[in-house]
């Protein structure tokens, strides 16, 4: 697993995606969190707070994701590489963690930067320190969370085209569906509005932006991933 890992993610370096990614992911936010005179502007808010930060990464990250997982394996199967790779002395599972785990790392690499926005929030505060520092730790963890779901389904969508055009368009859809589409759904309906929204990642990410990590959002998001993880690893199976 730690070879295809360690291949993985000296590919991403080996191309622009990595500069790309990062460097599109911390532009943006700069944009939007400093510079842009808009709701998102931290200078503009009135109060030391990071929440339109936290409510523009899971937006953000629709398409970003995909981006980095797109060629994960439809790369593989449009050059012919993956006969060669399941060749390979390593099981389907390895495979599909070596890949999954090199796309996070690369995700948690493009949010490392932002802690700069902590501190600086930190320092703005008024007194310094002035800062929420549960929900801020707790929305921090509900991001590693939501990456690593929006991971899982994106390397899943990459083995369903040999297109990574295709492979990107259908991980951004289905993780737009999954991240909001039950929100949309559930504003529908009435008295079970709260039990559909929670079928969705938003809810149970809000949940853990609050401060207050429940077992029940920590099992959604493991549960989510893992699922898209077997199917993943299914479908390289039944190649």
């Amino acid at each position: 697993m730690f070879a295809i890992l360690k291949k993985e993610f000296n590919s991403f370096f080996a191309s622009p995606i990595a500069y790309l990614v990062m460097g599109v992911f911390l532009i943006i936010n700069g944009l939007f969190l400093w510079i842009f005179k808009d709701d998102f502007n931290i200078l503009n808010a009135g109060f030391a707070d990071l929440t339109a930060f936290f409510y523009l990464v899971p937006w953000m990250f629709l398409f970003l994701i995909p981006a980095i997982t797109m060629k994960s394996f439809a790369d593989e199967y449009n050059s012919g590489t993956i006969e060669l790779l399941k060749t390979k002395p390593l099981s389907d599972w390895q495979i599909v963690l070596g890949k999954f785990f090199a796309s996070l790392l690369l995700v948690l690499m493009a949010l490392i930067p932002t802690f700069t926005y902590v501190y600086s929030v930190y320092q703005l505060g008024n007194p310094v320190g002035n800062l929420d520092f549960a929900s801020t730790t707790g929305s921090y963890i509900g991001l590693l969370f939501l990456a690593s779901t929006y991971t899982a389904i994106g390397l899943f969508t990459s083995t369903l085209s040999k297109n990574q055009i295709i492979a990107f368009i259908l991980g951004a859809g289905i993780t737009f569906i999954v991240f909001y589409g039950f929100d949309a759904i559930a504003n529908s309906f009435g008295n079970d509005s709260l039990r559909i929204k929670k079928m969705g990642i938003n809810e149970h990410f809000k949940s853990i932006s609050r401060g207050v990590i429940d077992t029940r959002d920590i099992l959604y998001f493991l549960s989510v991933t893992i699922l898209f993880l077997f199917m993943t690893k299914t479908r390289l199976e039944n190649e």
